[in-house]
């Protein structure tokens, strides 16, 4: 078999050498220094075939996605507004959802951008003929309510705090809706004298008194109407939160369970935690508007001001250059100027200066020039050639890799006055742009993605075997990893650090969950990890989570999640007609077996032994962390075994002895990691021909101590970020 007639193969074999997945487990193997001599002459052979052949690859048009479509409405108007509303979820492919392939085009979702354009375009100026309409905001049922609310006025505890955009100054009612038990009464009504506050900017609007003998029958149900309040137009901080009736150590026999809804039928009886709860908000208005305070939407807007029909048209251009340059990545052109004047004018028909403005913001927000990312070859390149990147896509592709948004002014000018054109200044930029805060989007992003740090809130820990779970646990132990990744971004530290750090973010609840001590309060801070066994993301209460199920640890989660994210190396699918892992019993002793057990059981099975001799030994060596991420020694009652031997024969015993065999095969780890890397900045998936890039880039690293900016400086310099091919299929969205 020739190495150019089948890379696909080729490169699959080189990725399971390193990882030390072949041979196989279980039979002869020879030396290390002879399987790393073939591995070597693979990947040799490879990057010389690419070395004559290159490929900087291609990809089609990119689209705006969720995330970027959200952050580049608040770069451009200041408005933080939750899009999922008028755009379906993201397709994710290679774990990523911006790869542009994956990203389809339909007409249901152009009209959701239309109906996106049209509804922000009239929050951010406001609309003086409003007229009433409701929002509704849900309150997650495991989030604890008997703390305080980040956002909440102190003093307070559960509820809800959150940012609604008002549309114009006027009237609004607030609606609260509370928790009730199956019989259709009030949760917590033995509890007397609960109030609710409803406040704005932490200003005390009104206090709603809790009838304890409310209930689903009443004329109001369970909800709790507040008179109507003037509010001013632009986004202000609403909350809804319980008057705190005391504030010390609780000294109970049952202590408050944090899953505080864990038992709906308790709430009616006695005890700390049956307390009303909060369960819908609404915001209803406005009415008797009264005009359109000044907001920063506004102030963004309106650069000038005309007092005089002929001051109008000058001034409608100053506006819509300015936002077209900002909204299109680029100086807006003439024609751009142009095209959003005519719908300034049909705007400004019948109507007033603002609505002209309004017409023509909405335009620009729905503008294949705002939503769609085009990179266009030379006029004169041709199907098959290759061609550097301009350099305001390249200004763009280095925004949205470190930013997940458009380039700021300084990008802007330095792609357009030649800025760009050297290595050093590209490095000089890629450093300012790691040093601004908006790079926090490689840790939310793409090491949430990558990580996929967003199965957390999917995973439901059993509420009576996990009391001390709950929407506020899971958010916090995801903070603490993004704000882990961050630190190895803007410390600069090796990446290596993420199998075998010594230190992680921690506020009062994760600390509480770990351990920890001396750490009080809300607010995260970095501290010194002790123990050998929670060193690195796999001490990371994130990852034990999303990688179990309800009622107990998956070792083959685990495993697969290891293999797939780690090692870049995905088990084959489970053969059809698997049983499943079963609670068992065993029958002597009438004793509910440890998953370890069970596991041993499960793989006596022939048709699933293959497999899980690669998988589960990963997995188990995580079994002294329950569901949760909890240190613990014994599973139902019987002591834990994390002792195992990785494919390759290495022994290991539990998290640490898991950590030492993944640094052992660190190539594979670092592989991994610059591929995924990769991915996420170029937009798209990766192909045969793109790893002799992953491994130079990889290779380049190791001579700075595999430092993040190493990588990140080796994916932004190689000729797939800075080259592109033209393809015979590539269309512009004009042409579709």
């Amino acid at each position: 078999m020739k190495a150019q007639e089948q890379p696909e193969i080729i490169e699959k074999m080189i990725r399971k050498l390193r990882a030390g997945m072949m041979p196989p487990a279980g039979s002869k193997r020879p030396d290390a220094a002879a399987i790393e001599s073939l591995t070597a002459a693979l990947e040799s052979r490879m990057d010389e075939l690419a070395s004559v052949n290159p490929n900087p690859g291609w990809r089609p048009f990119q689209r705006l996605n969720r995330a970027e479509y959200a952050t580049a409405v608040k770069t451009l108007l200041g408005l933080a507004l939750d899009v999922s509303s008028f755009l379906p979820p993201d397709t994710l492919s290679n774990g990523f959802d911006n790869v542009a392939d994956a990203q389809g085009f339909s007409p249901a979702l152009m009209e959701g951008y239309l109906r996106a354009a049209g509804r922000i375009s009239m929050l951010a100026l406001g609309d003086p003929n409003s007229t009433p309409t409701e929002a509704t905001y849900k309150v997650p049922r495991t989030q604890s309510q008997m703390a305080h609310i980040d956002g909440a006025p102190v003093g307070t505890r559960g509820g809800m705090s959150l940012v609604h955009v008002f549309p114009a100054d006027g009237e609004y009612s607030f609606r609260v809706m509370l928790h009730s038990i199956p019989t259709g009464e009030l949760y917590g009504s033995i509890v007397r004298g609960e109030k609710v506050e409803i406040s704005i900017n932490g200003q005390r609007v009104a206090v709603l008194d809790v009838d304890h003998r409310m209930s689903e029958e009443g004329v109001n149900g369970m909800n709790l109407q507040s008179p109507k309040v003037h509010v001013k137009a632009g986004p202000q901080r609403v909350s809804a939160a319980f008057l705190r009736q005391f504030e010390a150590p609780v000294d109970d026999l049952l202590a408050p369970q944090d899953y505080t809804l864990a038992d709906s039928q308790i709430g009616s009886g006695f005890g700390i935690t049956t307390l009303p709860h909060v369960r819908d908000f609404s915001i209803s208005g406005p009415f008797s508007v009264t005009g359109v305070s000044d907001t920063v939407s506004r102030r963004r807007l309106f650069s000038c001001r005309p007092t005089t029909q002929p001051e109008e048209a000058p001034c409608a251009t100053e506006i819509l250059k300015r936002l077209a340059s900002e909204a299109y990545r680029e100086p807006a052109s003439a024609s751009d100027v142009q095209t959003l004047l005519g719908f300034y004018e049909q705007g400004r028909t019948g109507a007033d200066f603002e609505a002209g403005i309004q017409a023509a913001l909405e335009a620009l927000l729905a503008s294949p020039r705002f939503v769609f990312r085009l990179e266009q070859p030379p006029a004169t390149a041709r199907v098959g050639q290759t061609f550097q990147v301009a350099d305001l896509d390249l200004a763009s592709r280095l925004s949205f890799f470190l930013w997940g948004a458009g380039p700021d002014p300084v990008l802007v000018k330095a792609a357009t006055t030649g800025g760009l054109r050297s290595a050093a200044a590209v490095d000089a930029q890629v450093r300012r742009m790691l040093a601004d805060p908006r790079s926090e989007s490689l840790a939310t992003r793409f090491a949430g993605q990558w990580l996929r740090l967003q199965d957390v809130e999917k995973i439901r820990p059993d509420a009576l075997l996990f009391p001390h779970w709950d929407y506020t646990l899971a958010a916090n132990l995801v903070r603490e990893t993004e704000l882990f990744f961050d630190s190895l971004v803007r410390e600069d530290r090796s990446v290596l650090d993420l199998l075998d750090s010594d230190y992680t973010f921690v506020n009062e609840r994760v600390a509480i969950h770990y351990g920890i001590p001396n750490v009080t309060g809300e607010a995260f801070r970095r501290v010194a990890v002790t123990s050998p066994n929670r060193r690195g993301i796999l001490g990371h209460g994130s990852v034990l989570a999303l990688t179990s199920i309800a009622d107990r640890t998956s070792p083959v989660l685990r495993g697969k999640w290891i293999m797939e994210v780690l090692l870049g190396s995905s088990p084959p699918p489970p053969p059809p007609n698997v049983p499943t892992l079963d609670q068992t019993r065993d029958t002597a002793g009438g004793r509910t077996l440890s998953v370890r057990e069970r596991m041993e059981q499960h793989r006596a099975n022939p048709a699933c032994q293959s497999c899980h001799k690669v998988i589960d030994p990963l997995g188990l060596a995580l079994e002294n962390f329950d569901v949760t991420g909890k240190w613990r020694i014994k599973d139902n009652e019987v002591p834990v075994d994390a002792v195992g031997e990785l494919y390759d024969g290495t022994k290991m015993s539990g998290p640490a002895g898991l950590r030492d065999a993944l640094l052992k095969h660190q190539d594979a780890f670092l592989l991994s990691f610059t591929e995924r890397l990769m991915t996420y900045a170029l937009g798209r998936r990766l192909q045969p021909y793109d790893m002799p890039t992953v491994r130079r880039v990889t290779r380049d690293a190791s001579k700075h101590d595999y430092k993040m900016s190493a990588f990140i400086l080796g994916v932004v310099n190689s000729s797939a970020f800075r080259m592109s091919r033209v393809e015979g299929t590539d269309t512009t969205v004009a042409e579709r």
